[in-house]
């Protein structure tokens, strides 16, 4: 990823507990590849039901553009420059972590919060697109593109970029997460009468 320019490779991880069927597994793979982006992705053991369904030569036939690996440290991988976008089931770290390194989002929520979170990301902050019309290769590049190449991309990635310096201000020391915290940790502090759980006499 290093010999890539920056904001162009896509990130794609879905974090420790998602599963996908081959079919979908499929869909992502041949969407990566007709994006003609550069992709790095995260095909932790466990994640496709059975054996790796990819094709034979299949990532040869990229010629380098693609890259998968087992794991990944996200918080690193999101804040290289070359990353450009994070393609996403939008669990809560995983969202908060691209928000924090202003990575524009492609959301492919899977269960419980991921669906809020998804809508949250290309709804109300404006700062990446949900796949709307379920896992399909054509839909999947065709968005890849809009956010990587297009100027509807360019305005999603200043938007992410806002919203990373209005997180970065709430995690410092006069920030509004800051404060919270501590309040908590203070609140909890001044509670003498527990004891690691049990009520002192």
């Amino acid at each position: 990823m290093c010999k890539n320019e920056p904001n162009n490779v896509v990130y794609v991880t879905f974090g420790s507990l998602a599963t996908l069927n081959e079919a979908k597994f499929l869909e992502i793979a041949w969407g990566l590849a007709n994006s003609n982006q550069p992709f790095l992705w995260v095909v932790r053991p466990g994640l496709v039901h059975g054996p790796d369904p990819l094709p034979g030569g299949f990532l040869e036939g990229l010629n380098g553009r693609g890259h998968i690996v087992k794991w990944g440290t996200q918080k690193q991988v999101l804040a290289h420059p070359a990353v450009g976008v994070f393609f996403s089931h939008n669990g809560w770290n995983s969202t908060l972590d691209s928000i924090c390194e202003g990575d524009p989002m492609i959301c492919m929520p899977c269960s419980t919060d991921q669906m809020m979170n998804a809508r949250y990301v290309s709804d109300v902050w404006k700062v990446g697109l949900q796949l709307e019309h379920g896992v399909e290769r054509n839909e999947i590049a065709k968005t890849i593109r809009k956010l990587m190449v297009e100027k509807q991309g360019e305005d999603i990635k200043d938007r992410a970029l806002k919203l990373m310096e209005k997180a970065t201000l709430c995690f410092k020391e006069a920030g509004s997460s800051y404060q919270s915290l501590d309040s908590l940790v203070k609140h909890i502090l001044s509670i003498k009468s527990f004891t690691f759980g049990k009520q002192s006499e």
